[in-house]
């Protein structure tokens, strides 16, 4: 049956039901096999099968580093597609073509084909089903490719069910050990499970025991292996907000950092040799042309797509007076990486940090990190209920940090309190968790301040 026989506008429910539906699933379920979500897309039609796909897995950096190669897909005249999680202020952030989040009205369609779909003895996860949407929704596009970032992990992870052109692991931080395991290897087992036979793999992993995994991995299935640092680098260019980045073939002078933070220097590298190989399979790819220009990766055509990339949430300024940022710093190393950048970049300011940490991360060590450049804490928490406590968070406050400490229960309110006591040449971080950030950036959107 083909994907397109699903895919009516029948609107039996309307848009918010749809959604109720979908989180009534568990926003965190998740199933250590594949069967579901394959059935869904053997009675769709596999409309994964309709477009060339990069999977993108990793502990940081992977929805950037997603966003930067979408980018450039875009600009070279691809229709590409691009499949996050998870979303700050709406669902509908998760699916995008070419830079527009899907409709409303589309979320709906998606949502009622792959649900006429899940016929399989469990039914799907909230993680499956957004997947199969995604997938519904970029084959009714006619995309020609789609950046698709995996939710949790890799092997089992719902996305893993597509044959990827490029396959791209960021780094590796403890995380999710319920699932995914404790150590550096086991973490590598679970996201280097996503590379395919003969797929060039693209990798920030510098840990010694999980690059020796990746290297097995990419041995077994005869992949080749690119590692950052090793086979191709980005360096900054003294006295200049600029990078230079060496690839496997292209070099390219000048870059200009789409988004701020040093961190973003691995993700721009991993991007750039993810799409110099994208573009050399394009060349070779019998489906086009070989007259067709979009083949050709050009140092201004990079530079073009990185300057388009968009990725909410992550060191986003959303006001300047107070200055006011929002960074979903949601585990460990993001918040050693928002840490160092708030105690150099914002040295100079006076910085008031709210912050919300949810029930499955180190809280104590992540506020290690955070607590050091602020001036005054305020504490808060999303309204998910995975959020810890502000009493629990005070209490492990207390132990690292002499300066004012608050509690705020609602974030908006929590919000309003650092900026409305701050003066317009401070600065107000809002951190910890992603649900807290999204809760941050809803309030701005609609303007209650």
């Amino acid at each position: 049956m083909e994907c397109r026989d699903f895919y009516v506008l029948t609107m039996a429910v309307t848009y918010q039901e749809c959604l109720e539906k979908i989180y009534q699933l568990g926003r965190f379920g998740i199933k250590l096999e594949l069967d579901t979500i394959w059935n869904i897309l053997h009675n769709l039609g596999h409309p994964e099968k309709q477009f060339l796909t990069v999977h993108v897995a990793g502990t940081n950096g992977k929805g950037s580093t997603a966003t930067y190669i979408a980018s450039i897909l875009q600009a070279a005249g691809f229709k590409t597609g691009i499949y996050t999680s998870p979303h700050l202020v709406t669902f509908n952030e998760r699916i995008c073509v070419n830079g527009q989040m899907i409709s409303d009205a589309d979320v709906v369609a998606a949502y009622e084909a792959v649900n006429a779909a899940d016929s399989g003895d469990r039914k799907a996860t909230f993680f499956e089903i957004a997947t199969a949407m995604a997938f519904t929704h970029f084959a009714e596009q006619h995309v020609e490719w789609a950046v698709i970032e995996t939710g949790m992990g890799g092997r089992f992870d719902a996305t893993n069910i597509i044959v990827p052109k490029v396959c791209v692991i960021t780094n590796l931080s403890i995380e999710h050990t319920e699932y995914l395991g404790g150590t550096i290897r086991a973490l590598a087992t679970e996201k280097g499970g996503i590379i395919k036979e003969n797929t060039p793999v693209v990798t920030g992993v510098t840990q010694p025991s999980g690059l020796e995994v990746l290297k097995q991995f990419a041995r077994e299935k005869s992949a080749a292996l690119y590692q950052f640092r090793h086979d191709f680098f980005v360096r900054k260019n003294g006295g200049k907000s600029t990078l230079t980045y060496r690839g496997l073939n292209l070099h390219i002078p000048d870059v200009k950092m789409p988004l701020p933070g040093d961190h973003q220097k691995e993700n721009i590298s991993l991007a750039l040799a993810a799409c110099e190989l994208i573009f050399d399979h394009c060349a070779k790819c019998s489906q086009y042309g070989k007259t067709d220009p979009r083949f050709r990766l050009t140092p201004e055509l990079a530079k073009k797509g990185l300057a388009m990339a968009r990725w909410p949430g992550r060191l986003e300024i959303i006001r300047q007076k107070p200055l006011v940022i929002l960074d979903g710093a949601h585990n460990l190393k993001a918040a050693q990486v928002l840490g160092k950048y708030l105690s150099t970049t914002l040295a100079g300011k006076k910085l008031t940090l709210v912050v919300g940490i949810l029930d499955d991360k180190p809280y104590e060590a992540m506020l290690k990190y955070l607590l050091p450049a602020a001036h005054r804490v305020i504490l808060t928490r999303a309204k998910i209920d995975r959020s810890l406590s502000p009493d629990l968070l005070q209490a492990a406050a207390k132990k690292i940090f002499t300066g004012s400490i608050q509690v705020v229960e609602d974030v908006p309110e929590a919000v309003n309190l650092a900026i409305s006591t701050s003066s317009d040449e401070d600065a107000v971080c809002i951190a910890g968790s992603l649900y807290v950030a999204g809760e941050a950036k809803e309030k701005f959107n609609m303007d209650f301040i």
